[in-house]
């Protein structure tokens, strides 16, 4: 207990140094941070903090730092699981590539891609944006530019970027360019952020092949950009649909649903065209 202990208060003292933690956030924790200095009983002021933070845990309202370390204190250590970002890198040149993808909340823009084979990392984070090293709160606020994205690293020798390219049309609307479902801002914008010539080439070509399908009535507004700085976002909102598999699975099937309904309603709207055109 006394190790445990020790981290804690350690976490305590770092929390209040973030920068990305709010102002009433870092409140709870100075106050709990005196009481334990002031010789105070530890577990009563950790429990008194938890009940503090309890009502905004409940409403996912807490910054992404400061929700870990609720996970901890609330023996919820498996959800609040460093992610290891030393593993997404590129080891292999030749047969490795990276992919950016932006297509609304990146919490549910990670599993179709991590589950998909030749996948080696995914990444969940930040870019397009003007400003270093945002936060959580600063790009979900609209302040920053920044669009929520997901970095890929693949193997070509086992998947294409066309591939996941096509993917990445099937799981976004492309016809919704002020947010996806029910993420709404230009923080959700769809982009496509290619990092040469030939990935922007095939994905110009997927995007007119979609447009020429007559598939959405509405126009396709998803862009393609230059990739630019790839910012990892907090360890919270890594591989989230592991950490969080109920809540994951809730905002995945409204998701599901929404696009069911979208890609029923095409088919009867291009089945009806065809009738007319035959008649």
């Amino acid at each position: 207990m006394k190790l445990a202990q020790e981290e804690i208060i350690g976490t305590i003292y770092n929390l209040i140094l973030n920068s990305g933690t709010r102002e009433w956030e870092r409140l709870l924790l100075i106050e709990t941070k005196d009481a334990i200095e002031s010789e105070a009983r530890f577990m009563e002021q950790i429990e008194k903090l938890e009940a503090r933070l309890r009502p905004l845990a409940l409403r996912n309202n807490l910054t992404p730092d400061v929700a870990d370390f609720y996970l901890k204190i609330t023996d919820n250590s498996e959800s609040a699981i460093q992610f290891d970002k030393s593993r997404h890198v590129i080891e292999d040149i030749d047969y490795q590539e990276r992919g950016l993808f932006a297509g609304g909340c990146f919490w549910c823009m990670v599993e179709p891609f991590e589950t998909k084979s030749g996948i080696t990392s995914v990444l969940s984070g930040y870019t397009g944006g003007q400003m270093d090293n945002p936060s959580y709160d600063q790009v979900s606020g609209g302040y920053t530019g920044h669009v929520e994205a997901v970095e890929i690293i693949f193997d070509t020798r086992i998947v294409s970027y066309e591939e996941l390219v096509e993917l990445y049309w099937q799981i976004t609307d492309p016809t919704d360019a002020l947010g996806q479902f029910q993420d709404r801002g230009t923080q959700y914008s769809p982009i496509i952020f290619v990092q040469n010539l030939q990935q922007r080439k095939i994905a110009e070509h997927s995007r007119q092949k979609l447009i020429d399908s007559g598939r959405y009535k509405q126009p396709i507004v998803t862009e393609i950009k230059e990739a630019s700085i790839f910012w990892p976002a907090e360890n919270y909102h890594q591989e989230f649909y592991k950490k969080q598999p109920k809540r994951y699975k809730h905002i995945k099937r409204a998701r599901q649903q929404f696009l069911t309904y979208q890609n029923l309603k095409n088919r009867f709207r291009l089945g009806a065209k065809k009738e007319q055109e035959n008649s």
